[in-house]
Formats: structure tokens, sequence, C-alpha cells
């Protein structure tokens, strides 16, 4: 196949006219409508049903188009690759998180990638409320757990590891747990991704009593310090107040589901090199203890299930 005449036959189709393909290619519709004519009995097929007001496609022209199609839009792809090489990211990104991962992590990352990137401006949210990119127009969303819609991309960042956490206070008011199975005379306190009706412990199917859901790991952490419960939450939150003493781990042996952490964007044919190239510097600088899942510029995206 000529790629010649699969970008004249692409560009007619899209343009719905010989004439204004032919000004396109900056050539005469004579030559457009003999290439076409030999294409199509080189192949043996007929593409388009021409009328004097109406070019349309048969069958095989359809599949044949989208074919075309996809090659025009690889080669324009590896066109932008190469040209990009020689650019900087530039731009304004548009950038939600999570409260905590922001507060802990994100702000510096960004502030760093703005300071090597000065032609880089941001507009960042801080919010535990789902957000949806392509209603939102946001470049990129860091989410707990991988989006459901099939038009999204999801990378996978890391996992984040919980432990049962309570605090001194109460344990020494209402025991240690010693078995799993002692939880069940305790107060919990869970979170949204937690079953409402059962401890988070991997392995067991154990009832709880619950004193207080909440959709914020830090409310919650604060609420354990407080002395109110016990709550499975992320160690990353909780690190400090361990080594303050402000809270114990309760069950240490216990295992809990973990959450994968998701920088989510729409799924664009040619994505923006500000964005690739954030996420590439937010995967480098992934603390060890986030366990971080990807290497940058690796091929780890995955595209949500439906």
């Amino acid at each position: 196949m000529g790629l010649d005449d699969a970008l004249i036959f692409t560009r007619v189709v899209e343009c719905h006219s010989f004439t204004l393909a032919a000004e396109g290619l900056g050539m005469q519709k004579s030559t457009v409508s003999r290439r076409l004519a030999q294409l199509e009995e080189r192949l043996g097929v007929r593409l388009l049903n021409r009328t004097t007001r109406k070019l349309r496609l048969t069958e095989v022209g359809q599949a044949y188009y989208e074919r075309c199609r996809q090659i025009m839009l690889d080669f324009a792809e590896a066109e932008q690759a190469v040209m990009q090489l020689q650019q900087e990211p530039a731009g304004l990104l548009r950038i939600t998180a999570p409260i905590e991962f922001g507060q802990l992590f994100l702000g510096q990352v960004v502030g760093a990638f703005m300071a090597e990137y000065p032609q880089i401006t941001a507009e960042v949210e801080l919010s535990s409320r789902p957000v949806d990119p392509l209603e939102e127009g946001v470049d990129i969303a860091i989410m707990a757990g991988q989006p459901h819609d099939s038009t999204l991309i999801a990378r996978k960042l890391f996992d984040v590891s919980r432990c049962l956490y309570a605090s001194p206070a109460y344990l020494a008011a209402h025991g240690h747990p010693q078995t799993p199975r002692d939880l069940l005379e305790h107060r919990a306190i869970l979170l949204p991704l937690d079953n409402p009706r059962h401890w988070p412990v991997l392995g067991e199917n154990l009832s709880c009593r619950r004193v207080m859901s909440c959709n914020n790991v830090s409310f919650a952490r604060e609420v354990v310090i407080a002395g109110a419960g016990i709550a499975g939450l992320p160690q990353m939150i909780c690190a400090e107040a361990l080594r303050r003493g402000d809270l114990l781990e309760v069950l240490p042996d216990v295992s809990l589901p973990s959450n994968g952490v998701y920088a989510v964007y729409p799924s664009r044919r040619f994505q923006a090199m500000k964005v690739r190239t954030l996420l590439d510097f937010i995967i480098q600088r992934l603390p060890a203890q986030y366990g971080s899942t990807l290497e940058p510029g690796s091929a780890g995206l995955l595209r949500s299930a439906p």
C-alpha cells in the first residue's frame, strides 16, 4: 500500500470533497481523483460511492478508512514525540489530590517541578471529594482506588499499607486486643472503603461496633488519638503520631487490605508533555516507604475497568 494514497484517501473522506482535499494537499483535483481510482483498481474494491453532490463510504471503504486513519495518527504522534524532545514543559497544569497526599508529599514535588520548569503554572485542589478529570478539565487527578470510567487512564503510583491503631488512653481503658476476635468487643472508626459492618481484617469475618465513619483519614487519626476507638489507618499518615507515642499499633501481625493510589487523567491521543513529565517527576520522587510500583517513563498505564 502506498502511504501517499492512504493519506489522499483519508483526506478526501474527512473533507467530504475531492476539491477541498486537493486544496489541502496542494494537488490538482484531477490528480486526487485519478489516484483514488488507481487505489480502488489496485485493491479490487470500491471505496467510495460518488455522486455530483455527495461522497459516501462503502462498507469496505469504511473499514479501510479506519485503518488508514489510525496509520495517519501514528505518524502524527511519532512526529510530535520527536518535536517534543526539543521542548520544555510549559503552560497551566490543573491537579487534584487527596488532602493528606498533597500535604505530605505532592506540595514539595510540584514546587520542585515548577522550579525546574519555570514556564509551568499550576492550579491545585486538595480535596476528599471524587473528581472527574473529564468533566472538570483536570490534567491529573491523584486518587485512592482505580476509577471505573473506561474513558480515563490510571497510572498506579503505590499501594497504601494500613494498620490498626489506637491511643494509649483507649487501650488502658478498654484493654489490648490479643487476637482478631477480641476486636468484637471494641469500638470501630471506619473509612469509606471499609465494610460498615465488619472490621477491615483480611481472612476474618468480624462484626464491628461502629461508633464513627468519616471520609478523611487525618480526621480519623485525630479521633483515634483522642481515644474514641480503633481504626485501620494508612501507615504513612500515622508514622509521626506513632513515634511520639500518641498512637500504638494494635495486632501488628494482622493484615488489612491495601489500596492503590493512582494518577488518573483523560485518555488523550497526544498527551501534553507537561503532564507526562510531571508524572515521571512524581514517580522519581516517591519515598521508598510509599513503595512506588513503576519506573519513570514506564508503560505501566492501565485503562480503568468499565
